[in-house]
């Protein structure tokens, strides 16, 4: 009986140790993660491995599992760049990205866990300052603002090329000029909008006028065509045509139709 607390307490120290070895060993990843195995007494970072998914592992208690975000993220830039005038213009942009899930031990490796300040931020800054110092805060105001969202991607990408992180895209939310160059830029807009509102009407107002010439030389051309071909016996002929059918009103009592061969008018009339 004095044996069994002295077998006891070693039993237990063991217990003790398996379930830190236990705890140190197990791994949970959760979702939308991915871990990066490092091996203490071996080569270090596991590259030549896909990482760890989500869910349970058991690791050696001697090595480490650095987990990573493998969804998409979104990262929020103000960025001060200098238009080609040398103006100062802010931009409010977006940037969605996701590391590349096959090459997460060659990020960990090369980059670590700081990668988004190490290679997305600069890399978005200086593709930022690059494309919009080619053109003027009007065109950063107004009709560019697509083209200049898809040029900073563009270079964006091109310096993420080989750095282990998937760009998806760039959006530019807003670009916010001094309050002065807004002002002008806003007037002469309007002034231009008012221009061709005014070339609008001038035009309107020409064809119209074109229409009703047209119209008006169609009918005198007419009017002439028909006064040619009258002759004194046509003239004649409808006159007679229009007084004989007048004379079948029942309300008619004389009609002067023309004069007979001694030179008396004839006269019809009903009963």
């Amino acid at each position: 009986m004095e044996k069994l607390p002295k077998i006891g307490i070693p039993v237990i120290i063991i217990l003790i140790i398996l379930i830190i070895l236990i705890a140190k060993s197990a791994v949970t990843i959760g979702s939308g993660e991915a871990g990066v195995l490092y091996r203490t007494f071996d080569d270090g970072v596991v590259i030549d491995e896909p990482p760890l998914g989500e869910g349970f592992h058991i690791v050696a208690p001697w090595n480490k599992v650095i987990v990573y975000e493998v969804r998409q993220q979104e990262l929020f830039e103000k960025l001060k760049v200098l238009s080609s005038n040398g103006l100062e213009i802010q931009i409010d942009a977006s940037a969605w990205f996701l590391p590349i899930y096959n090459e997460l031990g060659k990020l960990h490796q090369n980059l670590g866990e700081g990668y988004l300040q190490r290679v997305i931020q600069p890399a978005i800054r200086s593709a930022a300052r690059s494309v919009v110092g080619r053109y003027t805060p009007e065109q950063l105001y107004s009709s560019k603002r697509d083209v200049i969202q898809e040029e900073i991607f563009e270079e964006t990408k091109k310096i993420l090329d080989n750095q282990h992180v998937l760009l998806k895209e760039i959006l530019v939310r807003d670009v916010t000029l001094p309050t002065t160059i807004k002002d002008a830029i806003e007037r002469k807009l309007k002034q231009e909008q008012e221009s061709l509102e005014y070339e609008f009407r001038l035009v309107t107002a020409a064809k119209e006028a074109e229409k009703v010439i047209i119209e008006a030389q169609g009918k005198a051309d007419a009017n002439r065509i028909l006064s040619a071909s009258l002759t004194d016996k046509i003239l004649q002929d409808k006159g007679i045509e229009a007084t004989l059918e007048l004379a079948k009103s029942p309300n008619t009592k004389v009609v002067v139709v023309g004069s007979s061969k001694d030179g008396l008018p004839l006269i019809l009339g009903n009963n």
